[in-house]
């Protein structure tokens, strides 16, 4: 997206660097301008560019001096040098530093713009190479893991929202790693050297949400005694996580909106609106578009807030993840631990794989630390897991219960099957109807009406 392309003019031509910077903007791009060696260097740090535009001399030294230090940043910015004093030997000297191109003055606009263009295209792809080598590298990401396809797709999403500065809904089951995203989330923004702070809306008394979230003056109610700031002012420069977002009443939600719209909030009992800087990360486990369509959840808070969305798969749908995180929480809790702990034996890997894990990522990690605990070999073991999944190794599978086939006298009606199966479906996804009525491919009023009878259609 052009809108979000920073371009850094570093231009001791006052009037060069003005039209430059009118005719960038005017292109959809974001722009900011220094005339000094030392100035486009501290740009560099504090507003991290897509590309450079910078002469090659300069008040205090040379633009060659902008290109090393842009070639030292963590994701170097394109660079193109442009200069009245052009030459062959000078044009060598700056592509050898690593610049991607090199103009003379006066410039041909439309050959500047056209520049633009192909080194800001160029360096997305060059990006975006490096991102999925690294991803493809690493079992972590900002300290989330897994390599299945899902996961790969949800990495990708998050580099592409990331740099990005509008809110962002992040939905998926309980247990599923919400807040490692929300940070992952932050850690890819501009905003990554800004504070991250997360609240829980379903912990906090309605009573004090307002107040928690946009601070209060001295004596706007009883027993605020001083001012406070609140999260927003708290989370300045950074993120902030609204986790359980569905959990936030209706009131504040207008007023949330209002937050997000104007890029202000008023403290309780004060006249004034202050302004923010903050970008806000919701997550929820519960379907907020039904609730919205049911009248539990604003809707234009809902499209405010999905501007962008991003699904975390459970760990049911993410292949042999499975095994890379019980290794994965293995080596971290054995290490914690002190002890030698190096694998599972066949039953513990066997249990684990068979178990459907209603309490997904959370409850792998909470139960392999438990089996580090109670461990005393080098092999984790089915009597170290939590009995519900040391069970499962010998379980029947998911429709246990079921007669042999053998015995056609004992089979089952279809009505029965089905009521097994929802029940199933019920327990995998801790209960949430809406959840459940979607994996079913039905609609809620059709799973309500099959719970209400004892045997579903």
């Amino acid at each position: 997206m052009t809108s979000d392309v920073r371009i850094l003019i570093v231009e001791d031509d006052r009037a060069l660097a003005e039209f430059l910077d009118e005719e960038l903007r005017a292109s959809g791009y974001v722009t900011r301008s220094e005339n000094t060696v030392a100035g486009a260097i501290a740009s560099l740090h504090s507003w991290p560019p897509t590309l450079v535009v910078s002469d090659l001399r300069l008040p205090d030294g040379e633009g060659l001096a902008v290109l090393a230090a842009a070639r030292s940043e963590t994701t170097p910015p394109a660079f193109l040098i442009i200069t009245a004093f052009g030459s062959i030997a000078q044009a060598v000297t700056a592509l050898k530093a690593g610049a991607d191109e090199f103009l003379t003055k006066p410039l041909d606009m439309e050959h500047f713009a056209l520049t633009i263009e192909r080194l800001v295209e160029s360096h997305r792809l060059k990006t975006e190479v490096k991102r999925f080598r690294t991803l493809i590298a690493s079992d972590d990401f900002h300290g989330i893991s897994g390599r299945s396809r899902p996961m790969l797709r949800l990495y990708d999403q998050i580099c592409q929202i990331g740099p990005a500065d509008g809110p962002v809904l992040v939905l998926g089951e309980s247990g599923t790693g919400k807040e490692l995203v929300a940070r992952a989330l932050h850690a890819e923004s501009a905003r990554a050297a800004g504070p991250f702070v997360a609240i829980n809306c379903a912990g906090i008394p309605a009573e004090l949400m307002e107040s928690e979230f946009f601070g209060h003056v001295a004596g706007a109610f009883t027993g605020a005694r001083q001012a406070r700031a609140g999260l927003f002012a708290e989370a300045a420069g950074g993120t902030l996580l609204l986790d359980e977002i569905g959990e936030m009443p209706l009131a504040l939600q207008a007023k949330l909106l209002r937050a997000l719209q104007e890029g202000t909030v008023r403290p309780v009992g004060s006249d004034t609106e202050k302004p923010i800087d903050v970008r806000v990360v919701a997550a929820t486990h519960q379907d907020l578009h039904a609730q919205a369509l049911d009248g539990e959840f604003r809707p234009d808070l809902f499209y405010r807030l999905e501007t962008f969305s991003i699904y975390v798969p459970p760990l049911r749908d993410r292949g042999s993840d499975l095994d890379l995180l019980a290794q994965t929480f293995l080596r971290e809790f054995g290490r914690r631990a002190g002890r030698g702990i190096q694998e599972f034996d066949d039953a513990a890997r066997a249990a684990l794989k068979r178990y459907p894990l209603p309490g997904k990522v959370r409850e792998l990690s909470n139960a392999i630390e438990r089996a580090v605990t109670f461990c005393d070999g080098p092999a984790v073991g089915c009597e170290h897991l939590p009995a519900r999944i040391a069970q499962a190794a010998s379980a029947a599978p998911p429709y246990a219960g079921l007669p042999n086939p053998a015995h056609i006298d004992q089979l089952p009606s279809l009505a029965e099957v089905q009521r097994r199966y929802v029940t199933h479906v019920l327990a995998t996804v801790d209960g949430n109807k809406r959840r459940a009525a979607e994996l079913l491919g039905i609609n809620r009023r059709t799973l309500y009406r099959w719970l209400e009878r004892d045997d579903p259609d």
